[in-house]
């Protein structure tokens, strides 16, 4: 499966939560709980962001009907929630937008999925259609972006 990208859920950027768990040991040391990595397969897609009337738009387009299709079902146990997306480069965050300032929602397409992020306040509206901007120059400068629900990753561009 070339269309996908294993992540680490785990981890994910919070310290002391990596491969184990520091517990008290029993003679008062401290003793490592080993924990089970939680892996998790994100659907790879082309993103594109553009602006529309009152916000942005994410539209999400994948290569086989499999990855679609998991990329929907993401969409749709995550819907409603805070939608995010984080811009990386050699593995490391340069930007993450929160959307916090809008209403998003996800639409299902043939081959994806489509997140259209709008707000009704001309200074919010502002603010979503700039955060725009700023990822489709760091798309277009070789940043890979990570889109999340929920704090959930749902996909990531390739």
């Amino acid at each position: 499966m070339t269309t996908s990208m294993v992540m680490e859920r785990a981890g994910m950027g919070m310290p002391g939560m990596g491969m184990g768990t520091m517990m008290q040991g029993a003679m008062g040391g401290t003793a490592t709980m080993p924990a089970s990595p939680q892996w998790m397969m994100v659907p790879r897609c082309k993103m594109t962001m553009t602006k529309c009337k009152g916000g942005m738009q994410i539209t999400c387009q994948c290569d086989d009907k499999m990855t679609a299709t998991m990329l929907q079902n993401l969409c749709t146990m995550m819907a409603g929630g805070m939608c995010s997306c984080c811009m990386m480069m050699n593995g490391m965050m340069v930007c993450c937008c929160n959307m916090t300032m809008g209403m998003c929602k996800c639409e299902m397409t043939d081959d994806g999925a489509c997140i259209t992020c709008t707000s009704g306040d001309p200074a919010c509206c502002s603010m979503i259609q700039a955060c725009c901007d700023c990822m489709a120059a760091m798309c277009a400068a070789g940043c890979v972006c990570c889109m999340c629900m929920n704090n959930m990753p749902v996909c990531c561009s390739c």
